[in-house]
């Protein structure tokens, strides 16, 4: 079917449905609403993960990483049979692989074991929790401000661009930073219910989701416990003794969940997560895979990701906030934007998706911004400047949207290289070894085989005979002669990967 088409049906669907969304909302059918809105979400999600090809990065490392999990849980391997010498340091091509916490790979390859080696049943968990961050925006920003502000920051939720790529795994960090989000967004869900309701119960509930959090992507997770900590004091439905034994709770749960991992990786791959580690915290004092940025990359970043009037809800909110300051949601809200925005700007490595875990609040004080220009547009009793609002504080982020999404795309998103490597007779076995490839990550998740993107030696080639393994090479005008040469190998002539 002609990919276009398939575009401009899906933008068509979703308008209906989220417009769908917004009437009943207006007729007071709040659930329904709410259903809605994340099922056009869903529909967005889907259709940019429906790319039948894994992504550069970093999804084809995650995809391998989760697929080689399932036949051992607790040993994360990249190269699961690496035949050459490797550096540990290398995270690209290394064995052991500890370079991202375990949570997102152990459902991913529970979601590969039960669905099938495909790229939508490794997409699936993403898929599921992104649709799912859209009905926790709305309890959270409902709670805070009001139904109507929940509903808007459930939307900009919905379609955002980079939430929507990142679910499919078209940009880098993909599937951990959506887990990540998600789960300090449940966190924080729960805190919520805990100063409304009062019940222990809760803070066992916020303490699972801060320990998920940590095992999906590592320590900035603890932002749920100023939030929950300020949200508590604002309250001050509880006493002293009470918010002690609630922390400890909390605490004391996440380190049940979080820590067993940490242990373990320490005394089974001691070097591999020695590395990582010291890996980690130089993304604060050296730039790191060429992801370098001035100190104020993030300022600019939330204009592209965020919507370019970004900045004004955020200057009025400071202002507001700074007026405010015994309100609890402008002191909440200011910790959850401002707080990762100053700390990662002071990293010298810096990626989109650093503060992805904070755009559950910028959508929330944009639409809070939103509907206070609505209404004041509305007392001006002029419709043409209602209707410039809804087209700057709607259409922006709509516009971004489909820039990013691509509905209109041509391009093709099931490539030719891709199933050929998923048809290879050869790959089904492991003692083949494939050399000169020049995707060796993917080739190894569509198949069985161990590849590399470089050539051995052919004393190396010659020692992997003698140990059993067939040798193959994919076939191109750069192979050296003394390879051509060499008994026995077998030479590909696979579709090239453009």
């Amino acid at each position: 079917m002609n990919q276009t088409f398939i575009g401009i049906t899906l933008v068509l669907i979703s308008a209906l449905v989220f417009i769908g969304s917004w009437k009943s909302f207006v007729k007071g059918k709040e659930r329904q609403a709410l259903l809605l809105l994340v099922l056009g979400g869903l529909f967005l999600r889907v259709f940019t993960a429906s790319d039948f090809y894994l992504h550069d990065w970093d999804e084809r490392f995650h995809a391998l990483v989760a697929k080689n999990l399932i036949d051992n849980p607790l040993k994360p391997t990249l190269y699961k049979n690496p035949i050459l010498d490797y550096d540990f340091r290398n995270w690209s091509g290394n064995h052991i692989w500890v370079h991202k916490q375990p949570l997102p790979l152990w459902t991913m390859a529970g979601s590969l074991a039960l669905f099938g080696f495909n790229e939508l049943a490794l997409r699936l968990p993403s898929i599921v929790l992104s649709s799912l961050t859209i009905v926790l925006v709305f309890q959270i920003a409902k709670y805070f401000f009001n139904a109507k502000t929940g509903f808007f920051a459930a939307f900009l939720m919905a379609v955002n661009g980079l939430v929507v790529e990142i679910t499919a795994g078209r940009v880098a960090t993909d599937h951990p930073d959506v887990f990540f989000m998600f789960f300090i967004l449940l966190g924080i869900f729960f805190a919520v219910k805990h100063i409304q309701l009062q019940k222990m119960i809760y803070c066992f509930l916020i303490g699972i989701s801060l320990g998920c959090a940590i095992l999906s992507k590592w320590l900035p997770a603890i932002i749920i416990l100023p939030i929950w900590l300020l949200m508590a004091l604002g309250s001050k439905k509880f006493s002293f003794k009470s918010l002690l034994i609630s922390f400890l709770i909390i605490c004391g749960i996440a380190f049940l969940i979080a820590a067993p991992w940490q242990f373990y990786i320490y005394e089974r791959f001691p070097k591999e997560a020695a590395w990582e580690a010291s890996f980690n915290w130089k993304h604060f004092t050296n730039v790191l895979d060429g992801r370098e940025g001035s100190a104020f990359y993030f300022i600019d970043q939330i204009r592209i990701n965020y919507g370019e009037l970004v900045y004004l809800p955020l200057v009025w909110f400071v202002v507001k906030a700074l007026k405010n300051l015994r309100e609890v949601k402008y002191v909440v809200f200011l910790v959850w934007t401002l707080v990762p925005l100053l700390i990662f700007s002071l990293a010298q490595t810096k990626m989109q998706a650093y503060i992805l875990f904070s755009a559950p609040a910028y959508f929330s004080i944009t639409a809070h911004f939103f509907i206070w220009v609505l209404e004041a547009g509305k007392k001006l009793q002029k419709r043409w400047v209602t209707i410039s609002i809804w087209i700057l504080f709607l259409g922006l982020p709509l516009r971004y949207s489909i820039e990013r999404i691509k509905p209109f795309d041509s391009k093709d998103r099931k490539p030719e290289w891709v199933q050929d490597l998923k048809t290879l007779e050869i790959g089904r076995s492991a003692k083949n070894v494939l050399f000169n490839y020049p995707h060796a990550i993917e080739a190894m998740f569509y198949t069985d085989m161990t590849v590399y993107e470089k050539l051995p030696s052919v004393t190396k080639i010659e020692e992997l005979q003698l140990k059993g393994y067939t040798v193959f090479v994919f076939k191109d005008e750069n192979i050296p002669k003394d390879v051509l040469n060499t008994p026995k190998v077998i030479f590909l002539d696979l579709i090239h990967p453009d």
